[in-house]
């Protein structure tokens, strides 16, 4: 009878040591918890096409050919009432600057930089703004066929120096549309460019 008596007492209190012990060894909730999946990051808003051509072609140096200079406080500077106007109208070019042999100074411009002179002749930069009788009048089609293919008007001459096209024909085709629909979005500029005058062998 005692023996039994011991027995249940030892029982009784080894119980809540063993309890004890098993709820040491349980993790604590929070890591047995599968923690809820991580919100997706917020997709970053598009860029407006017209906003991401600006930044083309002002980084792309549009403005060094296509807008006439002036002479500012350090130099010439592009004259931004003229942005991307082109080769000024009422600066006469008629002939191409000679080229003496054996000169290895065979390219000149003006001071605008909108007049090249060279072997092929003599180019002058497009007016690019969107007035509809000087200025840059084609469809987008034609446009983005004259930077992939270096023809003028995207059919015709080869798109003449020093126009660098190759480089933006490495663009994607929506940089390129990009850049379209900046040029539309520009004010107008009426301003006549001459065509180009082909090199003295070739009159």
């Amino acid at each position: 009878m005692h023996v039994r008596q011991y027995r249940v007492a030892l029982l009784s209190a080894c119980l809540p040591i063993a309890v004890a012990i098993s709820s040491c060894s349980q993790p604590p909730a929070s890591q047995t918890e599968t923690p809820a999946p991580a919100a997706a990051p917020a997709a970053a808003p598009a860029q407006d096409p017209v906003e991401r051509g600006r930044v083309l072609v002002t980084v792309g140096g549009c403005h060094d050919c296509h807008t006439p200079k002036k002479v500012g406080p350090g130099g010439p500077e592009p004259d931004m009432s003229r942005a991307l106007s082109g080769h000024p109208e009422d600066t006469k070019i008629t002939e191409g600057f000679p080229q003496p042999k054996g000169s290895p100074y065979t390219i000149h411009t003006i001071d605008h930089l909108t007049a090249w002179s060279g072997a092929w002749g003599v180019s002058f930069a497009a007016n690019l703004t969107p007035d509809p009788d000087t200025g840059m009048g084609m469809p987008e089609r034609m446009f983005l066929s004259a930077m992939k293919s270096g023809a003028h008007l995207g059919t015709s001459r080869p798109i003449l120096p020093p126009m660098p096209w190759q480089m933006y024909a490495q663009l994607s085709e929506d940089d390129l549309k990009a850049i379209y629909a900046y040029l539309k979005s520009i004010p107008p500029i009426k301003n006549q460019v001459p065509n180009p005058i082909p090199p003295p062998a070739a009159k």
